[in-house]
Formats: structure tokens, C-alpha cells, sequence
């Protein structure tokens, strides 16, 4: 069974934990051995599917921001004095997320049984990602968590607005694109429907451009559910070879040639590379480790196989600079000329950081340019649409007109 209660140690600190016993009176000596006394105890729900608790911890997701959040606070309250387990009871009673409760409970409990922090994140993989936990343990290890926990929080956090920035530059392509397909559908079923009535009773002669018009319009009026069904098994068919291994590749090698976007997503690796790889190694993680750290964190397949290729070269001996320099149709060339000056300076971490920051500057300033560059695109395709239909649709009207 699993129990959720509160306890208090002999100096009187108070701390909630979750614990597994087979009944209570074997919870009370499990507590005791570990110095507590339990004030309050109740069943946890969070193993019972039939409660709202257990529901609200599936269901719920840890966010990019809660987990920035995290590691700014806990870094904060060990930096002011309070003890790792005192830190993390006051954490999970400030946090709203039931899963993230429940998770920061867990590594509370483990943690006052004598485990590291690092080896109580490392138990859920699915929250805290392989560079978060490296850090951690960098800082346990160095003997400064809370500077480690610090620097952790300022990697996610640029890397978290980084995305933002991404994501708010397509937003209004994405909503001009989905109002064009909407009126689209809403024309199709009932505006041309009318129009093709009106040609069939006047018995008119159609080009073949009306002709694709209306027999568009028919299919989407008589087989609604086959065309929803149609556009919906596309979209999961397109996903689904998205996420193979070699539709990955072909998405990658896309996005990487694709006019502008291409050079932003150089840009956007550039940066993570260097952000990741330069947090890392000033937390005093080694080389190795760091690279295929970076190698996770780095999405575009093509990149990873850079960082990878940098790890077997400093396996033999090679400067990290060398793999980088040899890509540079992948990374800029920038990037291998500062990593060869902090080789040669013994400042790598010190040039990694002022690579990130210029590399980051530089997609900032490309996604507050997006929406005006890709204006034009839009209004042509907008333009061109339209045009079609009206040439297909008016035309035939015109021409009944003169023959009237």
C-alpha cells in the first residue's frame, strides 16, 4: 500500500513523504528509523485508478516552464541556506501540477533515505532529461548544487524562449493557411454546388478548369465523412512516417534546404549545440559525457551526427573543433573557428557561451523578420487561389451572358 504523510524530525522540521509498507504500523517504523515521527497519515490515492488523484497525475504533464521552475527554486533555497529535503517539501506544496506533486514527493522521500538528488531525477526519465540530470549530478559532485542548479535553469530557460520565438513566428502563417483551406471547404459545399445547378439547367459548355471545380465540389457534397476520413487518415499517415527513422531523415534533409528556413534551423543547432555544450563543461561535466548529452538534446538527425562524429574524434585524440570544421555546410564556420580559439586559449565553455548568445541573437532576429518575409509567399498563394477559382467559376457565366 502506498501512504502519504506528514512527519517531524527531533529538531522539529516538518516534512510531507510518500511511502510504500504493507499497513500503517509498518510505515510508523520505516519513519522512525529514519528519524521522524508521523504527525499525519492518509492512503494515497495515486496507485487506485478509480480515484481523481490518479486520474489528474496521468493525465497531467510536467511543462517545460514548471521544470525551469524547479531548478530556479530548489537552486535558490539550497543558495539561502535550507536543506535539500526542507527545499523540496516547500516546492511541492507550492506546485499546482498533481504529477509534478507527486514526482517532487517521491524525490523528497528518496532523497531523506539517503539518496543522491541526481539518482532520485534519474528515476523518472520521462520528466527530467538526461542533461538536467547530468548537471545535477556535476553540482552534487563539484559541491555546489545550487550554482549547478542555477546554471541549469538559465539553459532551459534560453532554450524554452528560444522554441517560443520559433513557434510565435509560424503562428500566423499557420492561420492565414487554415483560414484559406476553411473558406475553401465552405466555397466547395456551398457556393459551387449552386453555380453548377444553374450551368447543368442552362446546359452550358464548361472549360476543364470548372469542370476539376465542380467535380471537387461533388465529391466533398456526396462523400463527406470519406473526404473527413480521407484528410484525417493523410494527416496520421504523414505523422506516423514522420516519426520513423528514415522520415525523420527525409523531414531533416528537407527542412535543412528549404530557401530561409534552412538557414535558421543551421542557426537554431548552432546554438543549442553551443548553449548545451557550454553549460556542460563549465558544471565540470567531461567531454564524452557532454557531447552525447548534446547529441539528445539536438533534434535534426544530420547535427546529431556531427556532435556523434565529435565524440569519436576526441576519443582519438582529435581537438572538438575538428569534427565541426569538417561540417561546415552543416554548422557555420564560425562555430569551428571559436571552439579551435578556446582550444587553444583553454576557454571552450567561456567561447561556447558567446556563441550561443550571437547565434541566438541572430534567430531572434530572423523570427521577428519571418512574418514580413513570408508575407508575400502567403499573398501569392492567396492570390493564385483565388484567381483559379474565380477564371473557373465566372468565366462560364460570361460566356452564357454573350449567348444570351
Amino acid at each position: 500500500m502506498k501512504f502519504t504523510y506528514t512527519a517531524e524530525k527531533s529538531d522539529g522540521e516538518v516534512y510531507k513523504g510518500v511511502g510504500e509498507a504493507a499497513d500503517r504500523f509498518e510505515l510508523y517504523g520505516i519513519v522512525r528509523q529514519e528519524g521522524g515521527k508521523i504527525i499525519s497519515l492518509e492512503e494515497s490515492g495515486g496507485n487506485n485508478w478509480r480515484s481523481m488523484a490518479y486520474w489528474n497525475a496521468k493525465i497531467s504533464r510536467v511543462s517545460e516552464y514548471e521544470k525551469i521552475l524547479f531548478s530556479r527554486n530548489l537552486g535558490a533555497m539550497l543558495g539561502a541556506g535550507l536543506t535539500l529535503s526542507r527545499a523540496l517539501a516547500v516546492i511541492e506544496r507550492q506546485t499546482k501540477n498533481p504529477k509534478m506533486s507527486l514526482v517532487i514527493s517521491q524525490i523528497s522521500s528518496d532523497v531523506r533515505r539517503g539518496e543522491t538528488l541526481h539518482a532520485a531525477l534519474a528515476k523518472f526519465p520521462g520528466v527530467f532529461s538526461k542533461l538536467f540530470i547530468a548537471m545535477v549530478r556535476a553540482g552534487e559532485e563539484g559541491g555546489d548544487l545550487s550554482s549547478s542548479l542555477s546554471v541549469t535553469s538559465d539553459q532551459m530557460e534560453r532554450m524554452y524562449e528560444l522554441k517560443k520565438k520559433i513557434r510565435g513566428a509560424l503562428i500566423y502563417p499557420c492561420i492565414i493557411l487554415i483560414a484559406i483551406f476553411g473558406i475553401g471547404i465552405l466555397m466547395m459545399t456551398e457556393v459551387v454546388p449552386t453555380l453548377a445547378q444553374t450551368f447543368k439547367e442552362m446546359d452550358a459548355d464548361l472549360p476543364s478548369s470548372t469542370k476539376f471545380v465542380i467535380g471537387i465540389s461533388d465529391f466533398l457534397v456526396q462523400y463527406t465523412f470519406l473526404a473527413i476520413g480521407g484528410i484525417v487518415g493523410i494527416a496520421v499517415l504523414l505523422y506516423v512516417i514522420a516519426h520513423t527513422p528514415w522520415g525523420k531523415r527525409g523531414s531533416d534533409f528537407f527542412f535543412l534546404h528549404v530557401p530561409l528556413i534552412g538557414v535558421m534551423v543551421r542557426e537554431v543547432n548552432a546554438a543549442r549545440t553551443s548553449r548545451t555544450l557550454a553549460s556542460l563543461l563549465s558544471s565540470g561535466v567531461d567531454v564524452i559525457t557532454s557531447l552525447d548529452i548534446v547529441g539528445e538534446v539536438v533534434q535534426n538527425s544530420y547535427f546529431r551526427q556531427v556532435v556523434k562524429d565529435a565524440s569519436v574524434a576526441i576519443g582519438a585524440g582529435q581537438p572538438l573543433s575538428a569534427a565541426f570544421m569538417r561540417r561546415e555546410d552543416l554548422y557555420p564556420a564560425f562555430v569551428g573557428e571559436m571552439m579551435a580559439v578556446g582550444e587553444e586559449t583553454g576557454q571552450v565553455a567561456e567561447m561556447l557561451k558567446r556563441l550561443a548568445i550571437f547565434y541566438e541573437g541572430e534567430v531572434d532576429r530572423k523570427t521577428k523578420d519571418m512574418s514580413t518575409i513570408i508575407e508575400p509567399f502567403l499573398m501569392l498563394i492567396i492570390g493564385g487561389a483565388v484567381g483559379f477559382f474565380a477564371v473557373s467559376m465566372i468565366s462560364p457565366i460570361y460566356s452564357l451572358s454573350e449567348n444570351i
